[in-house]
């Protein structure tokens, strides 16, 4: 097989791990803000049912819980599958697995701010609405941005797990044609299109990064 043919087929599996990676930020970077906020509430049971979704998310494989999503429906409630169930799965278990994460990274951007600010903010008149948009989101935002580059760029490369409910991304079609071109050259391509990938993701982040220098703390 050409050279040309086997990148076609890898651009195909390329844009489905693209997909994956967009719907998973999508999804979870705003689910992440309420379980935070649920994470640091003073509201006891509402703050352990966080930490153990948290805990649980965290602490159990990705592609188990892909797995867990995946045959729950049939299994459990006798629902049966379909085609699309494979991508609805993947798509719903990368979503709940780095909403978890992203929640602890604003969790320890949340308290990093000084207590003194939301003082002087009750003293200068702001709501508590005020507050958190105007003061201490800006904060947050710059102090979480590092970390959340960090799961970003760790997504890129999660996106090949989704090979293990048969959702044909990059990887498993690399690892097709490995199969049948008896050669490594489609892992090699693979690899060189992870690693551009990563590096676009890095650009975009070091201009946010950039854009933030504006705030000193």
């Amino acid at each position: 097989m050409a050279i040309a043919t086997m990148a076609e087929m890898l651009c195909d599996g390329f844009m489905i791990s693209v997909q994956i990676f967009l719907w998973t930020l999508v999804g979870a970077i705003p689910l992440g803000i309420p379980i935070a906020l649920a994470r640091v509430s003073r509201f006891r049971p509402l703050s352990w049912l966080a930490r153990a979704y948290i805990s649980l998310m965290r602490g159990t494989p990705l592609m188990l819980q892909m797995f867990e999503v995946y045959f729950a429906p049939y299994y459990v409630f006798g629902i049966q599958l379909s085609p699309a169930s494979k991508w609805q799965a993947c798509i719903i278990a990368f979503i709940i697995n780095y909403a978890a994460y992203f929640a602890e990274i604003y969790r320890s951007g949340l308290q990093s701010i000084p207590r003194g600010q939301y003082e002087a903010a009750e003293v200068l008149g702001y709501s508590h609405g005020q507050t958190f948009t105007r003061i201490v989101m800006p904060q947050v935002a710059k102090r979480i941005l590092p970390a959340m580059g960090n799961e970003v760029i760790t997504l890129v490369k999660d996106t090949s797990l989704a090979f293990a409910i048969g959702v044909a991304e990059m990887f498993s079609t690399a690892k097709a044609l490995v199969a049948s071109q008896r050669s490594m050259m489609p892992f090699a391509m693979a690899a060189a299109m992870y690693w551009v990938f990563n590096m676009a993701v890095e650009f975009v982040l070091g201009r946010a990064e950039k854009k933030m220098d504006y705030y000193h703390d």
